[in-house]
């Protein structure tokens, strides 16, 4: 049976002939300590004691680790080769790199990159010691390109694991829109909506106590989890919700409207917040083709947003998910300097991203709605129905 692993691993040999670099080399050690957030996509354990998981671009693919790790690399069934040690790492990585004589050895750093830049400032100083003089400590270049490719482009199997986190999502979303009514605190709905995840012995997509985020009216939006305000009529109710199933992550925002009693609808003012910010959404997965740059798509999101008179968002409008809910890679993002080279990324097949525009409405609250969106060779498609229609209670 071929597992995620294996299909990850024959993914980076074609990424590797793809790019034109020899040799791409994980370089990790205990990793309960400092987990290489790519670890997981080449092995799926942890480690203990110094290791290399070596991939070519002519194929191989060759596993250096402690004795008593290196059985994990054997059932992985995605290495060629499984080189045990017990005193010294150094001489058989150096056997391995005289024998194979990589042009360009690539490691796991990076200045924008957080999921390729596994490779501690320490590790990196005590691989120098390792190759000093040799030839191959001229020969190294940072893997970002590699790994921004191989947690981008999802195979199959990734795409029904988000699929399948997403569907329990909106499950719970379902369920907590029934709960919600006027005088429930927003901490007493994120505690509800922990509630339903544990039922399910799922986790979040990020920090428990962030996740949800519920902002009642004029509660400002962002990463912080719910408080004790009193949710009242008359309130936008926004939350911030994903859940990590199997490994996979969805990241979805919903909004809904509690109706003052002598209201029979929405106002004017919600309606048309909420309107330009499915605008906004249908745009920007509009533009998401492959090829396109992330800061175009940001600039048509943004572009919606502020034509209707409301000000521009201070976000990126979008951001890849998978085994994280932030996943590295390119970001749908202006050209702002703390987003680094990320927005002139292009968009790829097999790449998810989470949309995510908003808008505050005066007087009511944050208009913030996020969709999960997986691009193809014709466009983006939704995973999962999008929000179109304002829920009012």
């Amino acid at each position: 049976m071929t597992t995620l692993v294996q299909e990850k691993v024959r993914q980076a040999h074609a990424i590797l002939q793809e790019l034109d670099i020899d040799l791409w080399m994980t370089f990790v050690r205990e990793t309960s300590a400092g987990m290489d957030p790519v670890l997981p996509l080449l092995l799926g354990h942890d480690v203990t004691w110094q290791s290399a998981f070596i991939l070519t671009k002519r194929g191989e693919s060759i596993a250096i680790m402690g004795r008593y790790d290196a059985e994990n690399a054997h059932r992985s069934g995605a290495y060629g080769e499984v080189i045990g040690y017990d005193q010294s790492f150094k001489e058989p990585l150096l056997e391995v790199l005289n024998r194979l004589n990589p042009g360009q050895i690539a490691l796991n750093y990076s200045l924008d990159d957080t999921h390729a830049d596994g490779l501690g400032h320490g590790l990196y100083l005590l691989l120098q010691t390792y190759l000093a003089g040799t030839p191959f400590g001229d020969r190294l270049l940072s893997a970002e390109k590699i790994i921004s490719a191989l947690r981008g482009r999802k195979t199959d199997e990734e795409i029904r694991r988000v699929r399948e986190a997403i569907r329990v999502t909106y499950e719970i979303y379902d369920r907590t829109f029934a709960f919600v009514e006027p005088g429930k605190t927003e901490a007493e709905i994120g505690a509800y909506m922990h509630h339903l995840l544990d039922e399910k012995g799922l986790t979040t997509s990020w920090e428990r106590a962030n996740c949800p985020a519920v902002n009642s009216g004029h509660m400002p939006a962002g990463h912080a989890g719910p408080t004790d305000l009193v949710i009242e009529r008359g309130h936008l109710v926004h939350f911030d919700f994903g859940l990590c199933k199997d490994d996979y992550c969805s990241d979805i925002q919903r909004v809904l409207y509690l109706r003052r009693e002598d209201e029979h609808e929405a106002p004017e003012a919600v309606r048309r917040g909420f309107e330009t910010i499915v605008a906004a959404i249908r745009a920007a997965v509009d533009a998401m083709r492959p090829g396109a740059l992330g800061h175009e798509v940001d600039a048509v999101a943004r572009k919606v947003v502020t034509d209707a008179g409301y000000p521009a968002y201070k976000y990126a409008t979008g951001h890849q998910v998978g085994r994280a809910a932030h996943d590295g890679g390119g970001t749908l993002a202006p050209l702002w300097e703390r987003y680094g080279d990320t927005p002139k990324m292009a968009l790829e097949i097999g790449q998810i991203y989470a949309v995510e525009p908003g808008l505050m409405v005066e007087g009511y609250g944050y208009m913030g709605i996020e969709e999960n969106v997986l691009i193809t060779e014709d466009g983006a498609i939704f995973l999962g129905d999008p929000q179109t229609a304002l829920i009012v209670k």
